[in-house]
């Protein structure tokens, strides 16, 4: 079985798809909102094509603890960016959801956080993959396990036992909401 790949705008060149994992979080204003507005600027990434959407699952917060509750959920994409590319684009999306970093894992508009890329290993002042915490988080592999539980988190596993062994008592899922 061969690998799959993009024609990017026609070219003659092929460049391989990549599977890109994203968490994405809001806990500030119309966080439903928010949520759905980063999928959209996900969607419309030139080279990333989202494959998979979470459910939304309302999240107690990790670390600073003083702060409201998030909505959380992970898109899955095909793409043929660079992991740096992505990250970039990551970044933007939080720039235009007006995203503030005043308290180190403290509220915000959105979160938008590369958590992996295949099986790449990254570590830079930039980058690092996996995402050094996602073993350990349930608002991450709960929702990951939902969409795509035979998907391998290198280094450390299966999701879908990660997501059985994490403690996710602070993640419920949200029946009543959805993001296309």
């Amino acid at each position: 079985m061969g690998e799959d790949y993009l024609d990017i705008d026609g070219l003659s060149g092929m460049t391989p798809l990549r599977t890109a994992v994203f968490s994405l979080g809001s806990n500030l204003g119309e966080r439903h909102e928010f949520l759905q507005g980063a999928v959209n600027h996900l969607r419309s990434t030139p080279g990333l094509k989202v494959t998979a959407i979470s459910s939304v699952y309302e999240t107690t917060p990790v670390g600073f603890v003083e702060q409201p509750d998030f909505l959380n959920l992970v898109v899955t994409a095909s793409s043929s960016l660079a992991s740096t590319v992505m990250l970039e684009r990551a970044l933007a999306i939080e720039d235009a959801f007006d995203r503030v970093r005043t308290i180190a894992g403290g509220p915000r508009t959105v979160d938008v956080d590369l958590i992996a890329v295949d099986d790449r290993r990254i570590d830079n002042d930039f980058l690092t993959l996996p995402h050094p915490r996602a073993h350990e988080r349930g608002f991450v592999l709960i929702p990951w396990a939902e969409i795509d539980p035979d998907a391998e988190l290198v280094g450390h596993g299966r999701v879908s036992e990660l997501a059985k062994a994490v403690d996710g008592t602070g993640v419920r899922r949200r029946e009543d909401l959805r993001v296309e």
